[in-house]
């Protein structure tokens, strides 16, 4: 392993190239931020603000409950399946502070995701948005959950507006589909306890906080150990990259990007918390009006997305009625960004799109494009301090500067493993603790990454990372499919989408609109291929490996 480290020389004046972490966990890092700055706006959503302290006392309040109520200890999961909304952040922290391990879940879930990533991580509770109740239900009798907490739009929203709000979304626009959930406690019954209630559990930094499910080029999803000490570290590696950019107690994050993903929990709510500056938090980004209508509002510092999201935004008509004179900063990732939505979006706002790396399993930043850019670089920056990078060959041999090779990442911010899967973990972080990340990429003279190729096979849709496998697990357990392959394919609102390659048994006769209905039952929505191609056979090397570079050609 090479020494050089050429990226130290191209920080930001005042970055530390190494940090001496403070040995804080994120409960340590929530009561600093309560006593620090109790009476600012923390988060708001639909027109309705909660300040820092009312954060505090309802996370207590809803730990004490989990505590008292439902018998909860240290070590016990709870997954969370639910959209941005205000119940969010309070229910994450509350969860962290009675020593719980949080599972976000995807809300776009289907039965099937749902109950594997429930089993896997064996949740005593889950917290679920009515809207996606009906995905529980189907699955509720084969699992082994034994509470269940529902809440609703509008359970923060207060008087008349949060009940005018949930009869909207159940009645007139029929968003909630019928669910049968016995025992389900209404999520503000879990905010009758008093914070004298809640006892104070003790918390290390090796504790682990998330388990942050990843898809597997195997199929099934891991669930990546994030402890208290990696998420933490992470944030403090973000903060010193922006000192003197970003004001404690000052300034408003954009949070378009969903809260289950730990891109958004991180750089958004935790650093957002952890500064006194107050989350916007958008329930539904796809809806891009009222996301326009919302920045109209706003004086936003910080603006996070992907590119897909840029790009919508950009062909939006209100757009150019959005005041960016406030806006200090504005990052992409979780995707490639394209050279001419950034550049759109320099012109639009006078501000660079800085691209930046990471992944679930790197709690999540590995890089970031400095904040003194001038131009959009095309690459995702440099590695954030107390990050080694590695580019290697196949036989683990680190390759010339500027060669492509296999990223691999060592640092505080790596995960502690799959949960409950050893084998998985030794497959990716050697016994010289780094993580292989199965990205190609080259690193430059000075430092700079810029990503290649991705895992392979990969696909990235509106920034979600779809496998292959899994799409092709699914499709084939249909009775009349003998096999199938998937790829990406360009697609102008997403970036990428699935096109699925299906093979038929005898004189079957399934239609496209069939095989796409039958994906719609199995996969979350952004899995579903938009393209269906019948074959008589699919191309295969001798040993009777599908070949996708084939079907890409």
């Amino acid at each position: 392993m090479s020494k050089d480290k050429p990226w130290l020389k191209n920080y930001p004046e005042g970055t530390p190239t190494e940090l001496a972490f403070d040995p804080k966990t994120l409960v340590t890092l929530l009561d600093e931020a309560e006593s620090e700055f109790p009476e600012v706006p923390a988060f708001t959503n639909f027109g309705v603000s909660i300040t820092t302290k009312e954060v505090e006392i309802k996370s207590k309040q809803f730990a004490a409950y989990l505590q008292k109520d439902l018998g909860l200890k240290k070590g016990d999961r709870i997954a969370l399946m639910m959209p941005n909304l205000l119940q969010y952040p309070v229910v994450i922290f509350g969860a962290l502070r009675a020593g719980l391990i949080v599972v976000n879940v995807n809300p776009l879930y289907t039965p099937r995701e749902l109950k594997h990533q429930l089993k896997d991580s064996g949740a005593r509770v889950i917290m679920i948005f009515e809207n996606s109740a009906h995905v529980l239900d189907a699955v509720f009798s084969e699992l082994e959950i034994e509470h269940v907490i529902v809440t609703k739009i509008g359970d923060f929203l207060g008087f008349p507006k949060g009940i005018l709000m949930n009869f909207a979304v159940k009645y007139l626009k029929k968003m909630v589909p019928a669910y049968k959930l016995p025992g389900a406690i209404k999520f503000n019954d879990t905010l009758t306890r008093s914070i004298e209630d809640f006892e104070m559990v003790p918390v290390s930094v090796d504790d682990i906080a998330f388990l942050q499910y990843t898809s597997g080029t195997t199929g099934f999803s891991k669930g990546a150990m994030l402890s208290h000490g990696n998420v933490k570290k992470n944030l403090e590696q973000f903060h010193s990259m922006l000192d003197g950019i970003l004001e404690e107690g000052q300034d408003i994050y954009m949070n378009a990007l969903p809260i289950y993903h730990i891109y958004s929990l991180v750089v958004c709510v935790f650093a957002g918390y952890s500064q006194g500056c107050l989350n916007v938090l958008i329930t539904n980004a796809r809806d891009t009006s009222t996301l326009v209508d919302e920045m109209k509002k706003w004086p936003f510092s910080f603006f996070n997305g992907v590119s897909t999201l840029y790009e919508s935004l950009l062909n939006h008509p209100e757009i150019g009625n959005v005041d960016f004179s406030s806006m200090k900063l504005s990052g992409s990732g979780g995707m490639a960004t394209l050279r001419s939505t950034a550049e759109r979006w320099h012109e639009l706002t006078g501000k660079v799109l800085l691209e930046g790396y990471g992944l679930s399993e790197t709690s999540p930043g590995v890089t970031t494009s400095p904040a003194y850019a001038k131009e959009f670089s095309g690459n995702v920056g440099l590695p954030i301090p107390n990050t080694e990078i590695s580019i290697r060959d196949a036989d683990g041999n680190e390759v010339e500067r500027g060669q492509p090779g296999e990223i691999c990442v060592k640092g505080p911010q790596v995960m502690q493993g799959y949960w409950r899967n050893e084998e998985a973990t030794a497959e990716v972080i050697g016994e010289d603790g780094f993580f292989k990340t199965g990205d190609i990429g080259t690193m430059d003279e000075e430092g700079f990454l810029s990503i290649t190729d991705r895992k392979k096979d990969m696909i990235i849709v509106s920034g979600f990372n779809v496998y292959p496998n899994e799409i092709e697990d699914v499709v084939c357990m249909h009775p009349d499919i003998i096999e199938a392959a998937s790829i990406g394919v360009p697609d102008e609102k997403t970036g990428e989408a699935v096109k699925l390659f299906v093979v038929l048994g005898g004189d079957q006769k399934l239609t496209k609109e069939e095989i796409i209905d039958y994906c719609r039952k199995n996969l979350a929505a952004y899995k579903v291929p938009k393209q269906i191609e019948f074959m008589e056979e699919l191309p295969k090397t001798t040993v009777g490996k599908i070949l996708r570079r084939e079907l890409r050609e």
